[in-house]
Order: C-alpha cells, then sequence, then structure tokens
C-alpha cells in the first residue's frame, strides 16, 4: 500500500512515469461516436493537493473527479478505513462525481474532520486513487499574555525586539507597526530580520516612543493579531561612544546553511556599531554569481533564486564603519533537488491503450536522496496479492505485458517513496478491439486550382489499427510514390495536381476485423487569371472614362465613367474571382481641367510609371543561351531607361522570381546567358525615372540540357573537432551551379608528404577522417561529379588533425624591475611539441589579491594577458597594474583549444604610487564672503595618504590671479575661503598626496552668487498636491543630470518662518513633517546658481490624513542670502512613502 507519513512534501524526491511498447500504443481519436463506444477505466482527473489547509469559516470541500466509460463510482477512505458518507448528515457527495461537502450550517467542529483522505474511482475495468489528501484546518492562535516590562536602552547601545509570533497554519507574515497601524520606519540602522525580530544597530533619542508592537497576519482568516506593545526609553548624555561593529544576527565568526538545488537562498547579517555599521557581501574563492544575487534589507540579506551546485561555498559578510570590521563567514551546501509535487506531475503520464495479442510495457522510475522505492499497485492492491496473469510480468520498475487478451483491462499505480514522502502516479491498460470506422464525411468533393498542391483526407479509427489504401476511379493498384504520398493519418497527398488527375477517390482501411472505405472525388480547375489589365486614364472634367478588363477564358467587361468630375479621381481595380481563386489589376484615373486642353496636352500631364511589356517570344535556342524579344509599353511621358529580365525555375525554388540581367532601354531583343539544367521562364519589367512597371506576362519555358559542373565548392578546409579526427568542410554548390542531376563531391586527403591519396563520395558538404595523429597536417581537395562528369578540381589546400591538451607548463615564472604600475615577467619556455596543436601563446593570469592601504577592499577578478615568444629566454612587461598592491600571477601554454596545467604561482607587490583624484570636489558660496568646498577621498590612494595639495588663483576674465597653496592634513575634506568682495571668483585646483607625490589635479571654478545671472537656466512649472501633514512637490528645468542640487525654501504664512530643504534626488519628491490646515509659500532655487529660481507658489495643507509609512532622509541646513539664519529652530525631513509587502 502507499507509504506512510504520504502527505509530507516531497523534496528530495523525483517522479518520471514512462509508457510504451514495443509496437506504437494506438491512439484513440476525439471522435463522440468512437469515445461513446469506447470501454475505458477510471481516470483522475482532479483532485485537492496533498497538504490541504481549510479555512474554518467556509464549508470543506475535498475534490476528486475521474473520467471513465461506464461513468465511474465513487468512494473514500479516511485515516486508512472506509468512509460511510450516508451515516454522517453534514457530508454529501457530488452527483456523478467523486467531490465532498462537508457543511457546517447545522452545527459541527471543522477541526473534527482533520485527518488523512484518500478517493477511489471505480468502474467494470478498474479503480483509480488519488493522492493520500492530509486535511487540516488553518489557525490564527491569539498572543499569549504577557506583561512586557519598558525597554531601557543608553542612547547609542544596539538592541533587538524580540517578535515570537503565536504559531499558526500556515505561519503567519509578520511585520512592525505603531498604536495608529503606521509602519514602524526602516532603514539601514532600524529593520525587521527574517526571523520577525526588530534590530537596532544603535539606538537614537528619537527611538524613544511606547507603541512598537508586532504584528503576525494570517493568511486563511485575513485575521491580524497584535503583540503588546513595548515601550522603549532611550538614556541620553552629551557624548555617545562611538563602537567598532559587533554582529547581532548570526552569532560567531562563523555558521553554515543547508539548501536544496532550485530553492531560495537566503542569508541574513546585521551588525551593531556606531556610526551605523555598512554590509558588504563576499564569496570566497570566487565571484558573487552575477545576474543571480540580490541584496535585501539595505543590504543585510542576500538573495539567490534557483539555487545550482555552483552556488555552494564560503559566504562572506563584512560590516563596517568608521572604527573597524569585521567578518562573518557563512558555509553553504547545496543538496539534492527541491522539486514540487505539483511540478513533478505536470507531466502526465499517458494511459496505454493495446489491441489484442499486442505487447507493451509501464516503466515507473524514480529519483531521490535517499533513493525512492517503488511499488506497484492494480486497482489499488498490491499487484502481488493479485491473482496471477501469464500476460503480465513485474520486474522491479518494469511491468511487461505480452500477448494481452480482451478482460485485461486495470488501472495500474505506481508509488514511489522514500522518507520525505512518496508520489503516486496512475495509468490505466486498456485491451480494446473494434472493426475499422470511417470518421470523416462521405463523399467529400475537393476542388484545387492547377499545378497546386493539395490533400485529400481520410480519418480512420480501428483496433488493431488497420491498413489504409487509396485507389483512383476503383481501379489499379494502391496510390503512394512519385506524385502520391500516404501519410499515417490517412491523408493522401497530391503534390501537384494536373487536369488528368481528377477524378473519384476512394480510401480503404482493412483489418482481421472487417473493412471499410470512404470516397473523395477531385476537380482540378485552371487558375483565374486576368489577360488584359486595365490601362491608366487621363480625362477632362465633364467628359467620359472607360476601363476595360479581360480574364482568362471570360468575356471582356468594362467600367465607364460618365461626367468625370474630381471626385472620380483614383485608382480602380478590377478583380476577377471564382470560387477558389482570384486575380486582379489596377489603373488610375487623372481628371484633367478644360483650360489644360492644348494641342501639347500630354506634355501638360505629370509623367507615371511605364506599362509593362508585351508579347514576350523566345527564339534563337542554344545549349546555354537563348534570345529574348519583347514589345515594350507606353513610357506615360518618362523615357524607360532600362529593362530588368527575370527568371522563374520550377526545379528548385518553384514560384520565385530572380534577377538575371538589366538592359539599356532602347533594346527590345537580347540573348540570355543561362545555366545548364534548368528548366526557364522569362518575365520584362520597364524602368523610367518615375519607377518601374508591373512585370510582363511570363514568356513560355525553355529547358536547357545538363552538363558537367562549372564550379569549384569554396571554403575548402579541414580541422579537428577532437584530436583523433580532422573534419573535411566545403561550401556546397548552388543550385543553379549543379548543371544536372545527383549532385556529388569526390572529396581526396592525404598525410602531407607521407601518404597516398584517400578519397571518398559525399552528397553533403563534410566528411570526418578519424583515428588521426594529434595535429598533423593533410593535403585536402575537391571535384564536383554529376550524372555528365566531373567538374573542375580545387587547389590542394593544407589542414590540420585535432589538438590536444598541452602537457608541460611553463616553469620558473619570476619577476623582476616592478614598480608601482608595471613588472618584468620572466619564464623558462615549454618544448613546442609538448604543445600538441598550434602554438597560439604564452597566457598569464594575473589579479590583484589586496592592497596595501589598510580597510581598502578590492576585486580580485582575474585578467590574461598573451605573450607571443619562441625565444630561449623569453620575458615581458606587464602593465597597468594599479600601485601599492599585492598580485598573484601563474602562465599557462595555449594552443587554439586548450591550456596547459598552470605554472608556479608567483606572488609581488607594487610600489607606492601618487593617488587617483579624489573621488569628489564640489564649491559652494553660501553668503556674500564665504566660498565652501568639500571632497572626498580617492577611490585608489595607490599608497598611504599624507594629505591635500589645494592651489586657488583669482579669476579676472582671461587673467589669472598668483596662485596661493594650501597642504592639508589627510582626515580633512573640507575648506572654507573668505572673499574679499561679492564678485570674486576663484580657480581651485585639489590633489590628494602620498609620499611619492602629488596625484591627478581635480580642477573646478566657484560658482555664481545669488545676484549673478546664469543664463540659460531655468526652473519652472512648480506644482505641490499637499496633503495634511506632508505634500507631492515637482518641477521641471534644464539643468544637465547631476549639474545642480536645488533647494526647496517654505515660508509659513501665520508667522512668516522659513525653513529650506536641500534637494539631492530629481524631482518628484515627498515633503513631511508639514502643519495640518497651515497656509505655506513654496520656491525652488538652484544650490549652486541661487538667482536661478522658479515663480512662488502658495498652498494650503488639508487637516486630519496622514501620509504613508516613511523613511527619513538627513540634510545639512542651506544657508540663504537674506534669510536669518537664528531663526531657523526646525527643519523638515523628506520622506519616502513605503508599501508594507504583504
Amino acid at each position: 500500500m502507499l507509504a506512510q507519513g504520504g502527505h509530507a512534501v516531497l523534496t528530495l524526491m523525483s517522479l518520471l512515469l514512462l509508457l510504451w511498447h514495443q509496437a506504437a500504443p494506438i491512439e484513440v481519436p476525439q471522435d463522440p461516436k468512437i469515445l461513446q463506444d469506447l470501454k475505458q477505466p477510471p481516470t483522475i482527473i482532479k483532485q485537492s493537493v496533498k497538504d490541504y489547509i481549510v479555512d474554518p469559516r467556509d464549508n470543506i470541500i475535498i475534490e476528486c473527479e475521474a473520467k471513465g466509460n461506464p461513468v465511474p463510482t465513487f468512494s473514500w477512505r479516511r485515516n486508512g478505513k472506509f468512509f460511510n458518507i450516508g451515516k454522517d448528515p453534514r457530508v454529501t457527495m457530488r452527483k456523478r462525481s467523486g467531490t465532498l461537502e462537508i457543511g457546517f450550517r447545522s452545527g459541527g467542529r471543522p477541526e473534527d474532520y482533520e485527518g488523512e483522505y484518500q478517493c477511489f474511482a471505480s468502474n467494470e475495468f478498474g479503480v483509480a486513487l488519488s493522492n493520500k489528501i492530509l486535511l487540516r484546518v488553518s489557525k490564527a492562535p491569539l498572543w499569549p499574555k504577557e506583561v512586557l516590562e519598558p525597554v531601557v536602552v543608553t542612547e547609542g547601545s544596539p538592541l533587538v525586539l524580540l517578535c515570537n509570533p503565536p504559531p499558526g497554519l500556515p505561519p503567519p507574515y509578520t511585520f512592525w507597526m505603531n498604536s495608529a497601524m503606521i509602519p514602524i520606519p526602516q532603514d539601514k540602522r532600524v529593520s525587521m530580520g527574517l526571523n520577525g525580530d526588530l534590530y537596532f544597530s544603535n539606538v537614537l533619542a528619537k527611538d524613544a516612543h511606547t507603541d512598537y508592537s508586532c504584528n503576525a497576519r494570517f493568511l486563511f482568516t485575513h485575521t491580524i493579531q497584535q503583540k503588546n506593545p513595548f515601550t522603549l526609553k532611550v538614556l541620553t548624555s552629551r557624548k555617545v561612544a562611538e563602537s567598532t561593529p559587533t554582529f547581532l544576527s548570526p552569532s560567531g565568526s562563523e555558521s553554515s546553511k543547508l539548501v536544496l538545488r532550485d530553492e531560495k537562498l537566503l542569508l541574513e547579517c546585521i551588525a551593531a556599531g556606531l556610526p551605523t555599521p555598512t554590509i558588504k557581501w563576499f564569496k570566497k574563492g570566487g565571484d558573487l554569481p552575477a545576474g543571480k544575487v540580490k541584496f535585501e534589507n539595505y543590504n543585510k540579506t542576500l538573495k539567490i533564486i534557483n539555487v545550482s551546485e555552483e552556488d555552494a561555498g564560503e559566504y562572506v559578510c563584512m560590516a563596517n564603519n568608521q572604527l573597524g570590521s569585521i567578518r562573518h563567514s557563512i558555509f553553504v551546501q547545496v543538496k539534492g533537488e527541491a522539486v514540487t509535487v505539483g511540478t513533478l506531475l505536470a507531466r502526465k503520464p499517458t494511459n496505454l491503450v493495446l489491441a489484442p495479442d499486442e505487447n507493451g510495457r509501464l516503466v515507473c522510475r524514480a529519483n531521490g536522496n535517499p533513493k525512492p522505492n517503488i511499488q506497484w499497485l492494480i486497482n489499488g492492491q498490491p499487484v502481488d496479492s493479485s491473482p496471477p496473469n501469464l500476460s503480465r510480468q513485474v520486474l522491479g520498475d518494469t511491468i511487461i505485458f505480452r500477448s494481452v487478451q480482451m478482460g485485461s483491462s486495470a488501472v495500474y499505480q505506481c508509488n514511489a517513496s522514500n522518507q520525505h514522502g512518496y508520489l503516486l502516479a496512475n495509468a490505466f491498460v486498456s485491451v480494446l478491439d473494434m472493426p475499422p470506422r470511417m470518421l470523416g464525411p462521405k463523399n467529400q468533393l475537393i476542388k484545387v486550382i492547377e499545378n497546386n498542391r493539395t490533400f485529400l483526407d481520410c480519418p480512420f479509427f480501428g483496433s488493431p489499427l488497420p491498413e489504409l489504401r487509396w485507389f483512383k476511379n476503383g481501379q489499379g493498384s494502391g496510390l503512394d510514390g512519385g506524385q502520391y504520398r500516404v501519410y499515417i493519418n490517412g491523408t493522401l497527398e497530391i503534390k501537384r495536381a494536373r487536369a488528368e488527375d481528377e477524378g473519384t477517390y476512394t480510401c480503404v482501411a482493412n483489418s482481421i476485423l472487417g473493412t471499410a472505405e470512404n470516397q473523395v472525388r477531385l476537380e482540378v480547375k485552371e487558375p483565374t487569371r486576368i489577360v488584359r489589365a486595365p490601362e491608366h486614364q487621363s480625362a477632362i472634367r465633364g467628359s467620359a472614362a472607360r476601363f476595360d478588363c479581360k480574364g482568362l477564358k471570360k468575356d471582356e467587361d468594362s467600367l465607364t465613367i460618365s461626367n468625370v468630375n474630381e471626385g472620380d479621381e483614383g485608382t480602380y481595380a478590377c478583380t476577377a474571382q471564382s470560387e477558389i481563386d482570384q486575380d486582379s489589376a489596377s489603373a488610375r484615373l487623372t481628371v484633367l481641367e478644360e483650360a489644360s486642353l492644348n494641342p501639347s496636352v500630354s506634355s501638360a500631364l505629370p509623367p507615371d510609371r511605364p506599362d509593362p511589356p508585351i508579347d514576350l517570344d523566345l527564339s534563337d535556342p542554344a545549349a546555354r543561351s537563348i534570345r529574348l524579344t519583347w514589345i515594350p509599353g507606353n513610357d506615360h511621358r518618362s523615357p524607360i531607361t532600362q529593362f530588368l529580365v527575370q527568371f522563374e525555375e520550377n526545379r528548385y525554388e518553384p514560384g520565385r522570381w530572380q534577377d538575371l540581367s538589366t538592359y539599356p532601354g532602347d533594346l527590345n531583343s537580347v540573348v540570355l546567358q543561362l545555366a545548364p539544367f534548368v528548366n526557364y521562364q522569362f518575365r520584362v519589367i520597364a524602368i523610367n525615372s518615375v519607377g518601374q512597371s508591373q512585370p510582363s506576362l511570363p514568356s513560355l519555358r525553355y529547358k536547357t540540357s545538363g552538363a558537367a559542373p562549372d564550379a569549384i565548392p569554396k571554403g575548402l578546409r579541414g580541422w579537428g573537432s577532437k584530436k583523433d579526427n580532422m573534419e573535411i568542410t566545403w561550401e556546397p554548390l548552388l543550385d543553379l551551379e549543379r548543371n544536372g542531376p545527383n549532385l556529388h563531391y569526390n572529396v581526396s586527403w592525404r598525410r602531407k608528404d607521407l601518404e597516398e591519396w584517400n578519397n571518398v563520395t559525399i552528397v553533403g558538404s563534410k566528411y570526418v577522417v578519424h583515428n588521426t595523429e594529434t595535429y598533423v597536417p593533410y593535403e585536402i581537395k575537391i571535384q564536383a561529379w554529376n550524372e555528365f562528369g566531373p567538374g573542375p578540381e580545387s587547389n590542394v589546400v593544407t589542414g590540420y588533425s585535432g589538438e590536444d591538451k598541452p602537457t608541460d607548463s611553463p616553469t620558473d615564472l619570476r619577476v623582476s624591475k616592478v614598480d608601482s604600475t608595471k613588472a618584468n615577467i620572466h619564464w623558462k619556455p615549454v618544448d613546442l611539441n609538448s604543445v600538441h596543436g598550434e602554438f597560439k601563446e604564452y597566457r598569464l593570469y594575473y589579479w590583484r589579491e589586496s592592497s596595501l592601504v589598510p580597510g581598502l577592499v578590492v576585486s580580485k577578478e582575474k585578467k590574461t594577458k598573451g605573450f607571443y615568444s619562441t625565444v630561449d629566454e623569453p620575458s615581458a612587461f606587464l602593465s597597468d597594474l594599479v600601485p601599492y598592491s599585492k598580485y598573484k600571477i601563474f602562465m599557462v601554454v595555449a594552443n587554439n583549444r586548450f591550456e596547459s596545467p598552470p605554472s608556479n604561482t608567483v606572488e609581488f607587490t607594487t610600489k607606492e604610487g601618487v593617488p587617483d583624484a579624489p573621488r569628489f570636489f564640489r564649491i559652494n558660496r553660501r553668503s556674500f564672503d564665504t566660498i565652501y568646498l568639500e571632497w572626498d577621498k580617492p577611490l585608489e590612494p595607490n599608497g598611504i595618504l599624507i594629505g591635500y595639495q589645494l592651489k586657488y588663483q583669482i579669476v579676472n576674465g582671461s587673467r589669472m590671479g598668483r596662485p596661493q597653496l594650501e597642504t592639508l592634513l589627510p582626515n580633512v575634506t573640507e575648506f572654507t575661503l573668505r572673499l574679499p568682495d561679492r564678485s570674486t571668483r576663484y580657480k581651485f585646483y585639489l590633489s590628494a598626496l602620498t609620499q611619492v607625490g602629488a596625484g591627478e589635479v581635480f580642477a573646478e571654478e566657484s560658482p555664481h552668487f545669488a545676484n549673478e545671472v546664469a543664463p540659460g537656466r531655468e526652473i519652472w512649472n512648480l506644482t505641490v498636491e499637499p496633503n495634511s501633514n506632508y505634500a507631492n512637490v515637482s518641477w521641471r528645468h534644464n539643468f544637465p543630470a547631476g549639474s545642480s542640487e536645488f533647494v526647496l525654501e517654505f515660508t509659513l504664512d501665520s508667522d512668516k518662518t522659513v525653513k529650506v530643504v536641500p534637494v539631492k534626488q530629481q524631482p518628484p519628491i515627498t515633503v513631511a513633517d508639514l502643519i495640518a490646515g497651515a497656509k505655506y509659500h513654496l520656491r525652488v532655487y538652484s544650490h549652486e546658481l541661487n538667482s536661478v529660481s522658479s515663480k512662488s507658489v502658495t498652498f494650503k495643507t488639508k487637516a486630519g490624513e496622514t501620509p504613508p509609512g516613511q523613511v527619513e532622509l538627513g540634510f545639512q541646513p542651506a544657508y540663504i542670502d537674506e534669510v536669518d539664519i537664528a531663526t531657523q529652530g526646525w527643519f523638515i525631513g523628506l520622506m519616502c512613502a513605503i508599501a508594507p509587502s504583504y
């Protein structure tokens, strides 16, 4: 029987149920008449999931649907015992279904019906089983009553507020809110961990609240349970002690994580410290998987979706602040296969239908860790305990059927199980005998256009599968081959219908149980074609115009337009149509004013495309040429400059017209150069300054005689795809280069200077020479042949057999003459015979192991550089190195396909160099007489920074003042300069210093002051959408991206208090902490160019609304001309609305 505990989620096992037999299984057509008479065992088509959690407020519905003929009956087992539905008034079964409904309107507890259910669908041909369905009622328990003492913590210390939600079914989703149901703002300093606890890297005075509450949301019941709130008291002091980082989670210096393949990997590191630490992630011995890894929760969580084995290894999270850093290693192991049951059975097994005396087999294979046990059942009972059946043999994971007989139909179950759970698959074996039947309509009439392909359908069925044959006009042998092709489904294809193919076709299906037949009548019609197309017309307003049009084998038709006016001008189309095809042609009517009528009226008409040439004639036939003559059409007031001759051939690309040649417009008879063994027809297109005419009607066909090939195959080469072969490849001849039937190639090769020629005849474009030595030269040549003889032979080319891995490695790799950015590399070469292929290069792998600058993290990405050298003592320069760094290198020798084993690894350090430019350099003017400079240290200091060198000089037009020099300490990143007057402008040059000298210079010019004009820069369209205590603000500007920051200036109307908010991001933004119901005046101006400002707008906030959950963005106060800084007693925090992700 099924494995116990079958409801468990199967995470380490995959199941594939394969069904086939020695002949192809019978596919039963979905024809209603067939299905009505076809007796089949039951098949489960719908069932509830294995782990079935229900809402206690709803009625319980356990699904079980099945199909079969006769219609199946249903029964259930609960906890392994027969479930008598009739004895429980609350339980009903749906009509013609096995689905149970358990209702509680008249009382009862859903918990009383928890347990394991299994559905059985039965008819006279077998029994199908559902999975074991574990029914559980969703639970949303209350939080245990508890008295939470106030949490007292010193400012700057770390803190963890524990959530510990009550266990639910399924487990709840947790989040933190205050008593007003507003989410607790989370950021780099304060965030919720994966376990639901709230972590503070350091506590600030503003964290003191009385209502930190953890909430648990239960998905099934849509209820939220709230934990008693924490009250947080913060003990403040004048000086808050800074601290180095420590880990709040996980603990210790290392931990481990086991994850299943294809599952989601979540790694978390949360650190304490002041200032708030920054979290960075690394993978030891390699890079983090690009494209798969994501960082969440302010870099505290690393997430990889669809984990694979290469994602295993040691992951390191590093927390650092200005006082130091700390690391934690997490060893990740990837095991087995994470597969859900739904995925396993997404490809449902195919039922097996056999005819009497046929053979077949069922195969059930499962993979898992530990290896699953396979158990076979028949109609729900172990196959071992069923009555013996000589036609059935069980061999482990396979059941073999031999010479099955009527009455052997049954439903088989495969149960694969291990300690993690089980998988169950049903597949029925149905033994069917049915005389041949025709499924299509009787005596169909099919009409087809001459020379087109057509299909005559004859759908049929029978068991055993009948043999089907086609006959024409009720006589002769069966149709198949040549012009005809019979498909396995009974359809007859006629590849190119001709007039003689008309007639009555009979399809006959025959088996040992009888015969059935049907007839199809085929009519072949000539294509509808317009042989005289309407011509473009010009008519004077008020006159009449006539278009003539004639179709093949039809009377000429005409269209007359009387009393022509401007509204009649346009394009008119003539369409000849039959019941199965059509052809059309068009012409344009131009309406002329009467005043334009004069003796040269035609010269007043605009030029148009020419008419197509007519009366194409072929003459003077030769083996490879023929003369084509035609009559040009009307040029419509623009002389014909060219004729384009096109051809179509019906052997290789029938129906496709191709350009053959162009000829001057004064010719109408030319000799066409042709290729052998091609059945041509031609058409001509006239060209003038307006464009091309329509193509002429095609000429008669002309077939050239065959000849030996003229062309030599191009692209002949020999190369090895393996170490012991050589692939000879070439470009096959074009269709028009074949010159005759049965094209093939004679390929010859020999070991260069050592062997006699070998040759082979090939139809394709590749031949592989096997059992060669490694990388030896061969001479190769090729020649095309057809039935008329050989073509010219190609020149001999040299190819090589395949390469192997080099066996010798470069030795004695060493380094000399190392300076800050380059090093001289030396090594001992290899014997070139050991390369086992073409010597490509010595390939040096090098990477930056670390920086000698303390605390500087570097990328360890490997780089390569190739050196081609065949001297006895090779050496080379490795440049573009980063100064003051530790490098490692090793070398390999490479051919076209492989590399040798690596040489010895060498470690060396580069000398100290000059620094890069500072990371940024900003200059702000905040008052009449002060310039404020700020910068950041270089990304690559290239040594130990000993300070900064700042030069500045007055700028007066094109004249520069005397330079002044300031030398600053390495920890100084700002400088203030007082100006002699407000119009003075300076140019500044900043560079970082090491012992070697000054680095790259960052030059900037001081900005304009507020009263100076900044031509071309504008701020406009300032828009405010106010709420109660926040507002959405947007504006437009034409500053280049990143060239300016902006300042929002708010003036409270009641007391004229002015507040300013510097803004680094681009609009729109949300401004919070406004006063509800207050009136404000707002303008936006450039931080660098204070004179560039928007117009002021006035708005009033609403009353009573609360903004969405927000994250504060810190800022420095800006100093604005004519504003009393002493009145600025508060500031506005910028907030970003966030929505909780549940």
